[in-house]
């Protein structure tokens, strides 16, 4: 069985390649922001979108501690339109090929939810939203009004478990780096929320990488933001791998509580 590192809360650590019905669990205290390192760089990834990804990706590794807790409501945002049921929901925009698992369980026994929708949506490498929604999204672009990239929806199978394929989000300039979800079981919204990144991988990322390259100085980090406080934000960062394909392989367990937090 494959042994791979995974990039989690402080740093590395090295778990058995696993299906995804089989958790690794990590202690509570490996949980961190900005203690995080990678020995990456932007260019040791595809490039090109997810035509790029392979596929036979290996499975990905979820931790079952620390992020199975109670993921919290976050604001719906002015970006969401209607997202088609798809796994692929890149739409063939440019851009460092991505997979992101996402688990859904229920709190506080973390059990698995089969059959909800999981839905996603996030900006493309330039930061540019699709989709005819808020003019604020994409602004002056009529080809990105009239696209659905970057949106879609998955249905989650008997782990819980769903994939997208999509490409690495960009950033704009009053956010930090994040991607939208929202949560539908039987018919009944139960959970809006975000998703982030953690701010050493982005700065790798958008030094080199050729399709994010040249965009400047971030201003706004996860540690500023407006919508996360410090004390809160590293339990929603993506726990992350650089696949062998060079591709980024990004981990997430949802939480859901029956009472919203």
């Amino acid at each position: 069985m494959q042994r791979r590192t995974l990039i989690i809360g402080g740093g590395t650590a090295t778990a058995l390649a696993v299906a995804s019905a089989g958790y690794v669990g990590f202690p509570r205290a490996a949980v961190g922001v900005s203690t995080r390192s990678y020995d990456w760089k932007g260019s040791d990834f595809l490039a090109g979108g997810t035509r790029t990804i392979p596929a036979d990706l290996p499975e990905p590794v979820f931790r079952a501690s620390p992020n199975c807790v109670a993921t919290c409501a976050r604001t719906l945002g002015p970006c969401h339109v209607e997202s088609p049921l798809r796994k692929d929901i890149s739409a063939g925009i440019p851009g460092l090929p991505t997979r992101l698992s996402i688990r859904l369980v229920s709190m506080p026994d973390c059990r698995p939810i089969a059959g909800a929708n999981v839905e996603l949506w996030h900006t493309n490498a330039g930061g540019i939203y699709s989709g005819d929604a808020a003019n604020m999204c994409n602004p002056d672009d009529p080809q990105a009004k009239a696209a659905d990239f970057a949106r879609g929806l998955q249905v989650t199978d008997s782990d819980g478990r769903v994939d997208f394929l999509t490409v690495y989000p960009g950033w704009y300039r009053t956010r930090t780096v994040h991607i939208h979800l929202r949560v539908v079981v039987d018919g009944q919204e139960l959970l809006v929320s975000q998703l982030l990144f953690d701010d050493s991988l982005s700065d790798v990322i958008y030094a080199d990488h050729p399709d994010y390259a040249g965009r400047g100085e971030r201003r706004v980090r996860n540690d500023n933001d407006g919508i996360f406080s410090k004390n809160e934000v590293a339990d929603y960062i993506f726990d992350v791998e650089k696949l062998d394909a060079g591709v980024l392989q990004g981990s997430f367990t949802i939480g859901l509580a029956q009472d919203r937090c």
